[in-house]
């Protein structure tokens, strides 16, 4: 689906900016030469999180339940695959993290840098479970790749649940009937937490947190291949009236940013805007800076490290010199997660990589904390 490719890329180069815009000496200098641009990342750029928390819903309905029945025969070996292909690129992003910390940190002062980590920060950050075990971050973002895990077996276990409570095989009657109950499940879960969860912030670590945006995806997906155009319409109609209820009782930029997503995504499947663009070669660059988004958010922030540790050596220096340093971060941000996205994030999930990664960040974190 290149169209959904375009619009992670676009998401993925703001929240890059975002973080680049927020950490280090220099974009305070780059300020003065384009103080609107990195004003607007600073303050709106997390948003563009959005974006891909509702493109996760819309892909997790495609690939687990397409006409609303869970089509996943083991839910804890597809739950286990899913880890597998999250953490293989998150841990080796996570020992470079941990690795460039170690080495800036005589050179910049403040909280942009990491402290050493623990023996359970690893393990936690390993696991997944850093925010619910209450363990400082030891990269920018990572809190997206747990909740993503989280949101994923949140999502199977609302379609798996139908399937575990019945006790006897359905007929086709049946079938067809129990295809709206995940669907049901999703919205219900879905509307409590644009109501309810998403304006508690102590929950913020969990999956119901943001479930919301995440729900509104999936719901878009099946809105999109509804056959009828009657259904259609209610549907959408439905998708909007969810959304400005909860924005009614409570106006967040985030959910608003979730919505718009969320419709123009449904829109664009049901008119067929999604395969637009189809290139045999990918050509496109933001095609192909979406395809590897999530090796540039995972590794963007050792990145930015390294580079603002670098311009920190130069002493006193004019605006352009941090505004230059800007991009040069993110062009080698791109080049490190274009190496990330080949190496690791491309290979097929495999238990003994992931132990390998594992174990990498374990020692190396141990190392720097000497």
């Amino acid at each position: 689906m290149p169209l959904l490719d375009i619009a992670k890329g676009l998401a993925c180069a703001v929240i890059v900016g975002h973080h680049l815009s927020r950490y280090g000496a220099m974009p305070v200098g780059a300020f003065l030469l384009v103080p609107g641009l990195l004003g607007w990342l600073a303050s709106d750029g997390r948003l563009a999180v959005q974006v891909f928390l509702v493109i996760a819903g819309f892909l997790a309905a495609s690939s687990l339940a397409p006409d609303g029945l869970l089509r996943v025969d083991r839910p804890m070996a597809r739950i286990l695959q899913r880890y597998g292909r999250l953490v293989m690129p998150y841990l080796a992003a996570l020992t470079v993290s941990v690795l460039v910390a170690a080495l800036v940190r005589p050179w910049m002062v403040g909280d942009d840098v990491p402290a050493a980590p623990s023996i359970g920060q690893l393990l936690a950050h390993g696991l997944l479970m850093q925010d619910l075990l209450g363990y400082e971050a030891l990269s920018t973002g990572v809190w997206y790749v747990a909740i993503d895990f989280q949101l994923f077996v949140l999502a199977l276990a609302l379609m798996g649940l139908p399937a575990m409570l019945r006790r006897a095989p359905a007929g086709a009657a049946a079938a067809s009937y129990e295809r709206w109950i995940p669907v049901a499940l999703v919205l219900a879960v879905a509307t409590a937490s644009l109501l309810l969860f998403n304006r508690n912030a102590d929950l913020d670590g969990t999956a119901f947190y943001f479930f919301g945006a995440y729900g509104l995806g999936m719901l878009a997906f099946w809105i999109g291949r509804a056959t009828r155009a009657s259904t259609w319409r209610s549907a959408i109609v439905l998708l909007a009236l969810t959304g400005a209820g909860a924005l009614a009782v409570d106006w967040r930029s985030r959910i608003a940013t979730a919505l718009v997503s969320a419709l123009l995504i449904a829109v664009a499947q049901r008119r067929g805007w999604l395969s637009l663009g189809r290139r045999p070669d990918a050509a496109m660059p933001l095609q192909r800076l979406g395809r590897m988004s999530y090796s540039l958010f995972l590794i963007h922030f050792p990145v930015l490290l390294a580079t603002n540790a670098a311009a920190a050596q130069l002493g006193p220096h004019p605006a352009w010199i941090d505004a230059l340093g800007l991009a040069a971060t993110f062009g080698l941000s791109v080049a490190a997660a274009q190496l990330l996205h080949r190496r690791v994030e491309l290979r097929p999930a495999s238990w003994r990589v992931v132990a390998a990664l594992f174990a990498g960040l374990l020692v190396s974190g141990m190392l720097v904390s000497f």
